[in-house]
């Protein structure tokens, strides 16, 4: 797998970020979907070429009311019992709840759901590989109180923070409640996942604590401008569905959602699957790599 490009002094990371100063956005040099169009899986090849066009793919009904009441469930227990673990993150009014990381190994239902066919299965025919999951957490935008998620692509993190080498990796955000255009549902640019956005300045240690609860971190926030220059290339998606539906997008799509003012709650669980000879290294752009709950190193 190619990550770097050699020059007559050493090798040269092709994803540079978390750079002194901005530098233009760069053409991806891998591909979005891994496997052959023949190989087996739950998506036939017309979802493939559109997931590989666009950088994402929508399905509904992947749960049922049945599965979505107990997940719902099992996620309010788990955050009361956990109270003040650092795996749940709060809104910035201290109380409540944000997110709720590592979420797989604390709910053996929402790890039994991640394993099905039509999630992970999905993932192994797009990366083309046998695969882990990487992050998982469930996202809680409760009615007029849930905050935004400023404009960001996930691989960015990933590389830099964590280690990621590539964007082989694909992530799963499955409705709990109603996704709305109106109560704070994900926006995401069509054909940006081709291009790869650097960010300014290198994140100081411990920093991923503040970073999880801030609408717009300092660190691993693209420029105004190359968000810009991609929305008015590809446009702006937002992504609505029912309770059960999911969206699948790749790692290096730009996204961002706003805030949900409504009286009506947006959650969506949330599971990232990286490919396994994608596996982690030291990070790209971080002193040292942020907690297993965050990045999770299988050993």
């Amino acid at each position: 797998m190619i990550v770097t490009t050699q020059t007559a002094t050493g090798p040269v990371d092709v994803y540079r970020t978390r750079l002194s100063a901005p530098v233009p956005m760069e053409p991806r040099p891998h591909p979005v979907v891994w496997g052959a169009p023949d190989d087996p899986g739950p998506w036939a090849a017309e979802d493939l070429s559109s997931y590989a066009a666009r950088g994402f793919h929508q399905r509904s009904d992947v749960l049922d009311a049945e599965d979505i009441r107990h997940c719902l469930d099992e996620v309010a227990v788990i955050a009361d019992r956990l109270g003040a673990d650092d795996r749940v993150i709060r809104e910035s009014d201290g109380g409540t709840v944000r997110s709720l990381f590592a979420v797989h190994q604390l709910s053996d239902l929402v790890a039994e759901i991640c394993a099905r066919d039509d999630i992970a299965g999905v993932a192994r025919q797009v990366l083309g590989d046998d695969v882990y999951i990487h992050q998982s957490r469930v996202n809680l935008k409760p009615g007029f109180a849930g905050g935004p998620f400023y404009w960001h692509s996930d691989f960015e993190t990933w590389h830099a923070e964590d280690g990621m080498p590539a964007p082989r990796a694909l992530s799963v955000s499955i409705a709990l409640t109603p996704n709305h255009s109106y109560n704070g549902a994900l926006m995401i640019i069509p054909g940006s996942h081709q291009s790869f956005v650097s960010c300014v300045g290198a994140a100081p240690d411990g920093y991923h604590d503040e970073s999880l609860s801030s609408y717009r971190p300092p660190f691993g926030t693209p420029e105004e401008s190359e968000v810009t220059v991609l929305a008015d290339t590809f446009g702006i998606d937002t992504v609505t569905g029912p309770a059960g539906s999911a969206l699948y997008f790749d790692s290096n799509c730009m996204h961002a959602s706003s805030g949900n003012i409504t009286p009506y709650p947006r959650s969506n669980l949330f599971v990232v699957f990286n490919a396994k000879s994608n596996a982690l290294r030291e990070p790209f752009g971080a002193t040292r790599p942020r907690p297993n709950y965050l990045a999770h190193r299988p050993r």
